[in-house]
């Protein structure tokens, strides 16, 4: 698709919404027919610069299209599409299920916790729930998140939120199990990375090497790398070193340790090593990491 076609197409915040969020929550619910029906069951193509949408179709057909191709809906059925990505749909009238929209913040935190389920998450696509295990528990998950958004409780942003993370790795599971049976070459490289996450969350504070992490799995470090790059888009000192980082901010964020105590439990040998290795990556020392907001 040219450059000229892309910028043609309009950027909306909400389904041709221009106005901003419209609500302070991170994730905005509906059902398909609110929005769809009034707009004859159609929504021409377009693309949102900051929002992610989660659909779930639980009945009725239609069409996806998504960067200039037309995709077959048809019910169960889970739809992903990214930020920036041109989309829009033609719905048969009367399709049952949710539109489910998150921000920018949202996305970005739920990406940290999955970590290289992310890959999947975040992609465009649609995963066909009939037969699979996962229709179930994604039915039950997207309607308790609406109805956590449309009637207000007592904690409902915690809800809220870890019943969108529930989604998001479940919908993460049935790519994985999908690209498992598409490519089974790459199922056991996907096994060997879920084995190494647990290694890091394991030994993270140790600072393992890379190679007695692979000696664990059983392969080489060379190996592991390769795979690490492949399947999760870094390489394996990388997806240490994240976690590493990631552990030094909520330290630094929620408790009252000194720098150099963060240093010595996250397994460095003095403060300054610390120092150099927290800025190399964050681009911020530790102490003005810590003050940021200050």
């Amino acid at each position: 698709m040219t450059t000229s076609l892309q910028q043609a197409v309009p950027v909306f915040k909400l389904y041709g919404e221009t106005h901003h969020w419209p609500t302070p929550d991170l994730l905005h619910c509906e059902l398909i027919r609110d929005r769809s029906g009034p707009h004859d069951w159609y929504i021409p193509p377009h693309r949102h610069a900051d929002l992610m949408h989660v659909l779930y179709v639980r009945q009725g057909r239609g069409v996806l299209h998504l960067e200039g191709k037309d995709h077959p809906i048809e019910g169960p059925n889970v739809l992903v599409v990214p930020a920036m990505t041109i989309h829009g749909f033609a719905f048969e009238r009367d399709t049952d299920g949710y539109s489910v929209t998150l921000s920018s913040p949202l996305v970005s935190d739920l990406e940290e916790r999955l970590g290289a389920q992310s890959q999947t998450f975040l992609l465009a696509d649609q995963y066909f729930l009939t037969g699979q295990p996962e229709a179930g528990l994604i039915d039950s998950l997207v309607t308790q998140l609406h109805y956590e958004y449309r009637y207000p409780a007592q904690g409902r942003e915690s809800m809220l939120y870890a019943t969108m993370l529930a989604l998001a790795v479940t919908v993460a599971r049935r790519a994985e199990r999908r690209r498992s049976h598409q490519h089974p070459n790459k199922h056991k490289g996907y096994t060997h990375l879920i084995r190494y996450q647990r290694l890091i969350e394991e030994h993270y504070k140790e600072q393992p090497s890379i190679t007695w992490l692979a000696d664990q799995i059983g392969i080489t470090a060379s190996y592991l790398n390769t795979m690490c790059k492949q399947l999760a888009g870094v390489g394996a000192q990388q997806l240490l070193h994240d976690r590493i980082i990631l552990e030094a901010k909520r330290r630094l964020t929620y408790t009252q340790m000194t720098i150099s105590q963060v240093s010595d439990q996250l397994g460095f040998s003095e403060p300054a090593y610390f120092t150099r290795f927290f800025k190399r990556h964050t681009g911020l020392s530790p102490r003005d990491f810590r003050q940021r907001d200050g």
